[in-house]
C-alpha cells in the first residue's frame, strides 16, 4: 500500500484488546522512524521512552484522560524532550557529527556559535516551546510507520505530565514528558471509531495557493 491509503487506513483507536502485544520487531520500526526523523539542526532534542512493564502503565493510569488505553495498550511510546538547550549539548551532538564523518572537531563551529547565541537569546520556556515541535515531527513519522505495518496507535497529550515526569524519574535525566502514542491491537468491540467514516476537511478548504 502506499504512504496515503496507509494513512487513510490508520485512525485514533480509543481501546485496546488488553492481552495482545505488537511484536518487538514492528515496535523497533516504529522508534526507528521517530529516530530517523528530521529535527532542527540535527540536534535530536527529545528522548523516546518505550513503556511496555504493566507496573508502570497502571502508575501511569490516574493521570490519563483514556486510562484504559493506558492500561490495556501494549506499549506507551513517551516523547520528551530537553528542558532547555545548552552550549554543552550543542557541542556534543557537533562534536558526534563531525566525528562519524571523519571531520576535525569545531569544522561548525560558525554556524553552533550562532545557534548557542541565538538559543541563548530565548527564555527557556521558549526553547521548550522549540524542542516539543521537534518532537512532534517524530511522533508523525512514527505513526506513519505504524499504519504502514498496519499496527494500531493513538495520539495523544490527555495526560498528566507531572506524572509522567514523576513516575519515570524524567529530572534526572533532564527531561519533561511532551506527547505519547499508545500502541496495540484495537479491540473492535470499544473501539467506537474504529467503525466510523475518517473525517478531514476537502483538499479545496485544507489548502491555499498562491
Amino acid at each position: 500500500m502506499s504512504l496515503l491509503e496507509d494513512l487513510n487506513w490508520r485512525h485514533a483507536v480509543k481501546a485496546f484488546k488488553p492481552n495482545e502485544t505488537v511484536s518487538q520487531e514492528n515496535i523497533d520500526k516504529i522508534v526507528e522512524a521517530a529516530r530517523l526523523a528530521p529535527t532542527s539542526s540535527g540536534l535530536q532534542p527529545f528522548r523516546l521512552l518505550v513503556v511496555e512493564d504493566q507496573d508502570i502503565k497502571n502508575k501511569l493510569v490516574k493521570g490519563a484522560l483514556n486510562p484504559e488505553c493506558m492500561q490495556e495498550c501494549s506499549h506507551v511510546l513517551i516523547f520528551a524532550g530537553w528542558k532547555d538547550y545548552s552550549e554543552q549539548k550543542i557541542d556534543e551532538v557537533y562534536d558526534m557529527t563531525t566525528d562519524k564523518r571523519g571531520l576535525p572537531r569545531g569544522r561548525f563551529s560558525s554556524y553552533t556559535d550562532q545557534l548557542k547565541a541565538y538559543v541563548g537569546s530565548k527564555s527557556a520556556e521558549e526553547n521548550f516551546e522549540h524542542i516539543a515541535r521537534q518532537a512532534y515531527i517524530a511522533m508523525g513519522l512514527a505513526l506513519a510507520q505504524a499504519a504502514e505495518l498496519k499496527v494500531d496507535s493513538c495520539p495523544a497529550e490527555g495526560f498528566s505530565t507531572d506524572l509522567v515526569d514523576e513516575v519515570l524519574e524524567l529530572d534526572k535525566l533532564g527531561l519533561k514528558s511532551i506527547a505519547l502514542i499508545y500502541v496495540g491491537v484495537a479491540d473492535p468491540e470499544r473501539d467506537w471509531v474504529g467503525s466510523m467514516a475518517k473525517v478531514r476537511l476537502p483538499t479545496e478548504d485544507f489548502v491555499i495557493n498562491y
